[in-house]
């Protein structure tokens, strides 16, 4: 791989290691602090949840869900409510509330993949209605979350006896260890499983290059988690999503039939495959991802209110963009969307800690997205234009 294409290959990555170490300068080093890093990820771990089901509607032709930030607040305020005045189970109310969401996609889905209303359109209708009726549950009221199971089903942090014991938890530690020596075995495994097949692969000092730089940030990482609370519980349920969004994209006929319908719906069509299942499912599967991470919410903040959830559509298609996905659909990867909510989530965090008007955060957000799908077009050659 010459270096004009390992860099169009990596650009994200680059810009991400280039803005975190600018902010790190910028902070005075306060970013790299060890409960800054954690806030980082607690900080958007919605982002990083809802990504991944934004990913797969724009895939289907760059479409978009304008409705999952209205979904969290409902989703919140009736687990808020169901535990606030009903004293309910905290895991019932989790399945009430992961099945309303996906209630929820599943109305939407029905009538963008088979009544075929624009998606904008359908989600933007959406967006209001749910907004609305979350409200309306919470009676225009900030209703507060007590309920200790709940709480520490999302919010809370492991603790191993014996190793967290002290101050400094060490679980944490032993974790990124044990991943840094699993990753150099799956590439070894994945590069043998392909050679053996003949497929063709990048070079294997590329490959265990990239492992190695990938094995020291998790170990720097977790040495950082574990100098402070240790790793928390959310990290848990958003790499579970990564990893299970990551393997139907890119391991399963079925996340491919997403790729296919960006690319060439009516070769799609003709090919036998069911587009309209497919939009069905992506939408579904993206108010579920809402529905997960306005519980999320709930617990981390300790209370749902009428704004909660505001514009955080915006950020899970910030970050699918910003991560390499194609205006287009077709094109985009969970690895790239994790690259782009991580350099939102940089970008934002760096912004806060030096006490940026809040005004220039939007406006530097928005050069960012924009200059991420500028480099989409241009470095593809897209015009948009059909033919």
């Amino acid at each position: 791989m010459n270096v004009k294409n390992f860099i169009k290959k990596y650009t994200m990555v680059i810009a991400l290691v280039v803005v975190f170490i600018f902010f790190s300068v910028w902070t005075e080093g306060k970013l790299l602090v060890s409960q800054n890093m954690s806030n980082l990820l607690l900080q958007n771990a919605y982002v990083l949840v809802m990504a991944c089901g934004m990913l797969l509607c724009i895939l289907t032709g760059g479409n978009i869900d304008l409705s999952v930030g209205s979904t969290v607040c409902l989703t919140g305020a009736v687990a808020a409510q169901l535990m606030a005045k009903y004293d309910m189970n905290a895991w019932l109310v989790i399945g009430i509330c992961l099945l309303l969401s996906v209630l929820i996609g599943m109305w939407q889905g029905f009538w963008i993949g088979y009544i075929h209303i624009p998606p904008f359109i359908c989600t933007l209708a959406g967006m209001f209605l749910f907004r609305g009726i979350g409200r309306a549950i919470l009676e225009s009221k900030t209703v507060s979350i007590n309920n200790e199971t709940f709480l520490n089903i999302f919010a809370s942090y492991i603790k191993v006896p014996g190793l967290d014991d002290g101050k400094v938890k060490w679980s944490a530690f032993a974790v990124g260890i044990i991943i840094a020596c699993i990753l150099p075995v799956v590439t070894f495994i994945s590069r043998a499983k392909k050679k053996k097949k003949g497929y063709r692969q990048a070079s294997a000092v590329s490959q265990y290059a990239k492992a190695g730089v990938i094995d020291a940030l998790v170990i720097v990482y977790t040495w950082k988690l574990a100098h402070y609370k240790g790793i928390p519980v959310m990290a848990l349920w958003v790499l579970a999503i990564v990893f299970i969004y990551a393997f139907i994209t890119s391991k399963t006929a079925f996340g491919r039939y997403f790729y296919a319908v960006g690319g060439n719906e009516k070769a799609t069509k003709l090919s036998g495959i069911d587009t309209n299942k497919v939009y069905f499912m992506a939408y579904t599967s993206m108010s579920l991802l809402a529905g997960l991470s306005g519980l999320l919410i709930a617990a981390r903040i300790g209370s749902i209110n009428g704004d909660t959830g505001n514009a955080f559509e915006m950020d899970a298609i910030g970050s699918c963009f910003i991560g390499g996905a194609s205006a287009y659909g077709g094109s985009g990867s969970v690895g790239g969307v994790v690259v782009g909510a991580i350099l939102l989530g940089v970008i934002n965090q760096g912004m806060s800690i030096k006490g940026l008007d809040n005004n220039w955060q939007y406006v530097v957000k928005g050069a960012v997205l924009l200059l991420a799908v500028i480099f989409d077009v241009v470095s593809n050659k897209k015009t948009g234009k059909a033919g």
